[in-house]
């Protein structure tokens, strides 16, 4: 594991594979850290003949966190939205593409093959529209494009995911249950939940960086990007979105009009998959990402 300064912050990161690969970046999602990503499926895409980077985005992980900013009122964030106006949040989701691009920078990479899963999955969307000179191939997993038009997440997963949680150094069993509720209810049907294999990315995660607020803030970064189908129509370059027909977080019509906004996008609907990544759909997922990569060449 590496540190970066980008952009005036620290980014932590490794890197799996020949660096004279082209790259693949693989940027996480809301509140998670670069391990979600993990060792298996990072080498089973570097035994493809990619150079693999996974990073903790800013406020997760070993990356800078902004701890010092006030904890998220979500109802004065709602009520400062629907004024029309736009709040005081410490960064949004263009910093956040800014920071991949930048680590591209810091690591003397011209251009790579961009992925992302979830609020990543949006972060790689503005990148590929923001830095067309940047971006070989785009992934979108599991994401949506901020059409105010789309289903909105239901309701009871918003409030399963923004409870507040038992601060784990307290309360260790209290904490796992409260995360793997969560994680359990937004997984698909269509394969085992792995309880132990959570359990322990769950407590991984906490060992690396404990930082409560960082999800709020995040939220904050997402709510006030609005939509990001401008940048998906000037996207040129291949593009596959991915996505789950059980995906509560994001129903599938958010994967299908990711589609739509990309000029020759391709759309993979999952059978089975909610809104995580289990371990039997690695290959499909790598199979995705690599035929993307080709497309390009």
């Amino acid at each position: 594991m590496n540190i970066l300064k980008v952009n005036g912050i620290d980014l932590a990161y490794d890197s799996y594979g020949n660096e004279t690969d082209e790259t693949i970046l693989l940027i996480a999602g809301l509140g998670t850290q670069m391990i979600r990503w993990t060792v298996p499926f990072c080498e089973m895409l570097a035994a493809r003949g990619f150079r693999v980077i996974r990073f903790d985005n800013r406020d997760t992980g070993l990356s800078t966190h902004f701890s010092h900013h006030p904890t998220l009122d979500f109802e004065a964030l709602a009520k400062t939205l629907m004024s029309g106006q736009r709040p005081d949040i410490p960064y949004s989701l263009n910093d956040m593409s800014d920071d991949a691009i930048g680590l591209l920078d810091a690591l003397g990479i011209k251009k790579a093959h961009v992925v992302g899963r979830s609020m990543g999955g949006m972060i790689a969307q503005l990148a590929a529209g923001r830095y067309p000179e940047r971006v070989l191939s785009l992934t979108s997993i599991m994401s949506t494009t901020g059409n105010p038009d789309l289903p909105p997440t239901s309701p009871e997963v918003m409030a399963l995911m923004t409870r507040p949680a038992p601060n784990p150094m307290e309360d260790e069993a209290g904490y796992l249950a409260h995360s793997l509720a969560f994680a359990k209810r937004i997984a698909g049907t269509g394969y085992p939940f792995e309880e132990n294999e959570y359990r322990s990315l769950i407590r991984e995660e906490v060992q690396r960086a404990y930082d409560p607020g960082s999800v709020g803030r995040q939220i904050a970064a997402i709510a006030v990007s609005g939509d990001r189908r401008p940048h998906l129509a000037k996207v040129t370059v291949p593009a596959l979105i991915i996505h789950g027909m059980d995906d509560p977080m994001f129903v599938p019509a958010c994967g299908k009009d990711t589609a739509q906004a990309i000029s020759g996008a391709e759309f993979m609907l999952l059978e089975g998959m909610g809104h995580d990544l289990p371990p039997q759909l690695f290959e499909t997922i790598a199979d995705g990402i690599e035929r993307t990569a080709r497309r390009n060449g």
